[in-house]
This record gives structure tokens, sequence and C-alpha cells, in this order.
């Protein structure tokens, strides 16, 4: 599992002209699903995203976390982050989750999400998505399953 977090004073979501998911200062979060990754994985990044303290504090160090700063989620499923480019020019999706895990995954983030944070909006999966923000530093981090939880 891949989380692109983006520290954020504002993003949104746009489908077909309409906004689907809006959010203030927080965290857009485009995240990709392989096909080995599972729920106690998901809880673990999910966990770990939530954790992270990247906001400035009043010193200028990145000490505050999501909540110490009221912080909003933008969740954004993107299979592309799981994009193979060694071979050739077009990029191999075989180790992209299959949709109907990614989807069952990308929903459960949802839900295990807000039960820690107030403000939790998205995209929708599988959609043409118009994805706009403003970074703010910019700030952006990659989270990696396999680099933090196996």
């Amino acid at each position: 599992m891949k989380f692109v977090i983006q520290r954020v004073q504002h993003a949104s979501v746009t489908i077909d002209g309409d906004i689907v998911g809006k959010i203030g200062k927080g965290y857009l979060v485009l995240i990709g699903v392989s096909e080995t990754d599972t729920k106690e994985i998901a809880d673990k990044m999910v966990r770990k995203m939530i954790g992270l303290r990247i906001f400035e504090d009043e010193n200028g160090k990145t000490n505050l976390s999501l909540a110490d700063v009221g912080g909003e989620l933008l969740l954004v499923s993107q299979f592309t982050l799981y994009a193979d480019c060694r071979k050739g020019n077009r990029p191999s999706f075989i180790r992209s989750g299959k949709p109907e895990l990614a989807k069952e995954l990308y929903e459960y983030i949802i839900a295990e999400s807000k039960k820690q944070v107030s403000v939790v909006e998205t995209g929708q999966f599988g959609a043409h998505m118009d994805v706009k923000l403003h970074n703010d530093g910019p700030f952006t981090i990659i989270l990696d399953s396999d680099e933090i939880v196996r």
C-alpha cells in the first residue's frame, strides 16, 4: 500500500464539473493498493498517516500532528501509484490491486480515518477526477507499506 501525503492549505476533487470532496488545512492523500494488501496493513498505514507530525509549531518546527492543528483529510484512490516503468515507455499496472480489493480497502481506509478525524472527504473510486490542491511548503511524504509495516 502506498500513501502520497501532501500537506495542503486546501484541496478539492471535481468530477464532471461537480465538487465531490473539499477540505481546508490538512492532508490530500493519494492511495494506491497492491494485490498483497490487507486490512491489517491499512490499519498500520492509517495510524502512521494520522500520527505524522508534519505541521509547524510556534517555533517553526514540524512537530504538530493532524489532530493538533484540527486538520482535515481528502482521500483519493490512485491505482497508478503502482505503475511499473522499468521496461519500455508504457507503464504496467499488474502490481496494482484488483478493483474489487482496491475499492474494499479504500472504503475501509475512509471508515477508519473517520473514526479519528472529524472531517474526511473523498474522491470517487474509479472515476476520472480533477484534483486541485494548494500544497503547503511544498511538503509531500510517501508512505510505503513495504518500508513501514512488513
